[in-house]
This record gives structure tokens, sequence and C-alpha cells, in this order.
């Protein structure tokens, strides 16, 4: 299986320790983010990932390098020019992906979980859907909106109150879930990509969403953080082995 992990980001809410490493290479308990999170990818059987880069790109690279590409193939999708956000990054590393059929996953190397990752595959293939998302029931300020039957109807900001609907509703009440980050997907996603150089995964669904299904994937009492800011580092730790034997 192949996979893709985002790691291109700035980690501005992680400064300073992003000050001189990108946000990947921050480290829980002596464990860098993004090994852990290549670590659990080999577990689960993947052979082949790619990773975009742009902030101290070259640090990531010789890292990978050091590790001897942890026995896999690991490739890098160049954004040192320009951050593309997570649809953008993915469309510019699709020869990784679409000369294949099967499935790939996507996750972002500063989330950690344990999440059941095969079960989120097995729904997806099952499912015979081009996305597949994991979501939870968690406090936060934006939201998945989605029918009875999972299905993606739109995104919610319930702080600024933006709300953006692929589909109408059906005068049916709408579940709000938190997205996880964790994403399988068909190859043939990159046919539907639009024109633009940068936009979001989310944007992407919404689109896809208006003419055939995106579904998400409860995933509920998982272990889940976002490492995105200095405090979140310290439960992470505390939570690593959990973490890291899933």
């Amino acid at each position: 299986m192949r996979a893709m992990i985002f790691a291109a980001g700035l980690g501005t809410r992680l400064r300073p320790l992003t000050d001189h490493r990108p946000k990947a290479l921050v480290e829980v308990g002596g464990i860098s983010l993004l090994e852990i999170n290549i670590r659990r990818l080999i577990k689960l059987g993947v052979t082949d990932i790619i990773i975009n880069v742009h902030h101290f790109a070259d640090q990531i690279e010789t890292f990978i390098a050091e590790k001897k590409a942890f026995g896999i193939n690991i490739a890098f999708s160049d954004e040192r020019e320009k951050l593309l956000d997570t649809g953008g990054g993915l469309k510019k590393a699709a020869w990784f992906f679409e000369k294949y059929k099967e499935p790939f996953l996507v996750c972002n190397a500063d989330v950690l979980s344990n999440i059941d990752l095969q079960s989120l595959i097995n729904y997806h293939v099952n499912q015979k859907v081009i996305a597949t998302y994991a979501v939870q029931r968690r406090e936060t300020s934006r939201y998945m909106l989605h029918d009875a039957h999972m299905q993606l109807y739109g995104w919610a900001n319930i702080k600024s109150g933006d709300i953006k609907i692929s589909r109408q509703a059906r005068q049916q009440a709408l579940k709000m879930y938190a997205f996880s980050t964790y994403q399988v997907l068909n190859p043939k996603i990159f046919k539907l990509m639009p024109e633009e150089e940068v936009f979001s995964m989310i944007d992407l669904y919404l689109k896809v969403a208006r003419k055939q299904p995106v579904l998400g994937w409860l995933h509920e009492n998982d272990i889940w953080i976002d490492v995105g800011k200095p405090q979140a580092i310290e439960m992470a730790a505390g939570l690593l082995n959990q973490l890291i034997n899933t």
C-alpha cells in the first residue's frame, strides 16, 4: 500500500520549537513526529511513502537518508518554492499514486492517534467510494456535516459562522463531526481535482460530494492529538506507548 504524509507546514503554532527545524521533526518522548507516523504506516503494511516538504525541507530529506528510509521506498514532493495547501500538495504528488489502482492513505505529520487504520481502509474498500476520511465526536471550531449514512453534506466554522454546503440536506438533521485528517482515497480522485494549484482537501471533498458520495468514518474512544502547540507535546509524550503500539 502507498501513503502520503503532509509535512510541509510552517509549524507556526509550535514556535519557538520550529524556528530552526520543521514541525515534522519536533520530538515527542525523544522520537520525531515524522518517525512515529512512518513506523505506524510500516506496521500497517505500507511499503511506499511520499512526504511533501517546504519548511527546512533539507532537514527532512537528511533525516530520511540517515534512517536509510526505514527500509522502505520514501519519496519527496518538493514545495520549497510555494506551499500548496493539502489538496494542492496531494495533486502535485499525483505521479506517485495515479498509475496504481489500489486505494492509498493520507495523514498529517503533526497528528498522533491510535486509530485503527486497517478498519478505516476496510470500510473504504467495502463502501466502494472515491474518498473516506476519519471523523470523531470532539470539540473543535470546524466541523464536517454528515447525514445519517455518513455522507458529506457540508462544512461549518462555528466561530466565524462560515458554512459551505455541498448538497441540500433534504430536510434531515445533519450531524457534526471533527475531521481527524486520516484519509483513504481512490486514485481516480486526481481526475476530479480543480485546475487551481492551491486548494484544500476539504474544498475538494465538498466539490466531489455534489456528484458522488464522500464518506466520513466514525472512530470513537480513540486517542487523537493535534501536536500543533507546545503544550500538546507533553500530553502526547504521556500517551506515547499507546500511540506507537497500535
